[in-house]
């Protein structure tokens, strides 16, 4: 039996490390000014959080508040080792299929029962292994219908149990007592103590979920943590001004071993994301994430991080490009060395699916499978596509095609250099036509485009989370049938097979031209020049301020 305690690096046969926090907003602290404890940190909610539900949500707000609110048997550092977090230990099985999981007895539930009231009134009790059996059950039943269930389904009969084939009580997870969690799976996962480090994985009290009556999750009276925050107020008018949502350290799950530092969270409820960068500007909040490259370093804490993976997608009923000969010209004509060179910090041009800020045993994926071996630069085979796919589709030209790009995310000057390079080499005259994020996923549900420049990111810190939106994404139409890419990496065992699961999932779906990549993005923390410790969580998006320091 293998065993792991507390800051101990995971065995790198077992498991791949974490990809979080991958940004961490960081100034040039200095000692002189203090420890930074103790702030209460004002941010911003772009959106009213839709669920605070960690098996279920899978909005940014929502993201952000669960993150902080919530805390599970692992955690992972900022770079990307697992640890223990409420799991005081664990062991595996010599076949790497059963953990069996000692929970810390100091971490706790906190209910806050008197909102009325200034002072801190709640109750206090402790989490035990029976709130984690029901949160994995729970995550894998059909009838939670979770985004996250099929992540999870190595667990033992979690495939059968997703398909409403067993009972979810017959998942592989078993409460031994109260501080003694054991975890059955189908096959060794080698990121499966990634998983549990990963918001869905966090506990749930049956009671207390029960007592909700279908509304856990939704208001500020059906939801308690577990983790170094707790809620004390969230007030929504979606007709009104000054909504905010509240939140008080959990002392109880702070100790000098594994602190929270900030002692309030703040957060006002805003519209969009402009809303939030005025607010910043103006002084009202500390720190906001934003995906704009437009904030300086010399007045600004900053720090990006390629969270993002830019790509070309296709309307499957557009006469010219669902043709694969015409898509595969597209993609053989792409210089990505030159097109590199025309690009700023913000960007890197991208050969491969899974971005730079997901990381496998501490460092980042793209350093372990470089994309280079994707790369598909070949003019003259470029040009005899090209040739192919318009006699098969009946046309002497192609015109009046155009890129629609989300302005919200992406400064589409940088793709003039391959609409140019298009036009001088296969004679393609494809132009660029901006949109907003609302109007660029109304054309996408609707039909009206030919090519779109796609935003594909995780809903995990995950290389798998990345991959299964092939499976999952109703626009990116390279998905395999049935789960296989999901299937096939839950099932590699160690860290080498995980790195060539992933490049062989890429691979084949890069082969179907249905997506091709351009570029990787970085996503921003942007925080005045005082603050440092503030984490972007990869795919989630969330911002973790539980290490959170503030110098001012």
């Amino acid at each position: 039996m293998r065993q792991n305690g507390d800051n101990v690096k995971v065995l790198p046969l077992i498991i791949c490390a974490a990809m979080l926090p991958a940004a961490v907003c960081t100034s040039c602290g200095d000692n002189d000014r203090g420890d930074g404890a103790n702030h209460m940190y004002d941010a911003s909610l772009i959106g009213n959080p839709q669920s605070l539900d960690p098996q279920y949500a899978d909005d940014q707000s929502s993201n952000t508040v669960i993150q902080n609110m919530f805390s599970g048997l692992m955690r992972s550092d900022a770079y990307g080792n697992i640890s223990c977090c409420n799991a005081a230990s664990y062991s595996v099985s010599d076949d790497g299929t059963k953990y069996t999981f000692q929970l810390r007895r100091d971490n706790y539930w906190f209910i806050d029962k008197n909102r009325d009231d200034i002072m801190d009134k709640g109750e206090y009790f402790p989490v035990t292994a029976g709130d984690y059996e029901f949160a994995l059950k729970r995550l894998l039943d059909p009838r939670m219908q979770s985004p996250y269930a099929w992540d999870y389904s190595c667990i033992k009969g979690g495939e059968s149990i997703i398909k409403g084939e067993l009972s979810p009580d017959s998942a592989g997870v078993r409460a031994v007592d109260d501080t003694t969690l054991e975890i059955e799976l189908e096959y060794p996962c080698a990121e499966f103590l990634e998983l549990l480090a990963a918001s869905p994985a966090s506990p749930c009290n049956e009671e207390f979920f029960t007592s909700t009556k279908g509304r856990y999750g939704l208001d500020d009276n059906s939801i308690m943590s577990n983790g170094p925050f707790y809620l004390r107020q969230w007030f929504y008018d979606p007709y009104g001004h000054h909504n905010i949502l509240y939140m008080r350290r959990n002392d109880m799950n702070s100790s000098p071993e594994d602190p929270v530092i900030p002692a309030y969270l703040s957060f006002t409820i805003e519209r969009s994301e402009s809303d939030a960068a005025e607010l910043f500007k103006d002084g009202d909040i500390d720190c906001f994430s934003t995906l704009s490259d437009s904030y300086s370093s010399k007045k600004y804490a900053i720090t990006g991080t390629k969270t993002m993976t830019l790509g070309l997608i296709f309307n499957p009923e557009d006469k010219y490009f669902k043709n694969e000969n015409m898509r595969r010209a597209l993609a053989c004509s792409i210089d990505r060395e030159a097109l590199d060179e025309t690009l700023d910090s913000d960007l890197k041009a991208a050969y491969g699916i899974i971005p730079p800020a997901v990381n496998i045993a501490g460092r980042s994926y793209r350093e372990l499978s470089a994309d280079v071996q994707f790369d598909s630069y070949d003019l003259s085979a470029a040009a005899e596509y090209c040739e192919k796919g318009k006699k098969e589709a009946k046309t002497a030209s192609v015109e009046g095609v155009k890129i629609i790009v989300c302005a919200d995310t992406f400064d589409s000057r940088c793709l003039h250099f391959l609409s140019q390079s298009w036009q001088d080499s296969l004679g393609m005259y494809i132009g660029i036509e901006d949109v907003s994020r609302e109007d660029f996923f109304r054309r996408l549900e609707e039909g009206d485009y030919s090519i779109a420049l796609y935003p594909l990111e995780g809903k995990m810190p995950t290389g798998l989370s990345v991959i299964r939106q092939f499976e999952s994404d109703q626009w990116l139409r390279g998905s395999a049938k049935d789960g296989q890419y999901t299937s096939d990496i839950l099932r590699c065992d160690d860290i080498p097979s995980l790195i060539e699961g992933y490049a062989a999932a890429e691979k084949e779906i890069l082969s179907r031209y249905s997506f091709i990549p351009l570029f990787y993005k970085n996503n921003y923390v942007v925080a005045g020049k005082d603050n440092e410790d503030i984490f972007l969580i990869p795919g989630s998006d969330a911002l973790d301020f539980r290490l959170a320091k503030n110098y001012g």
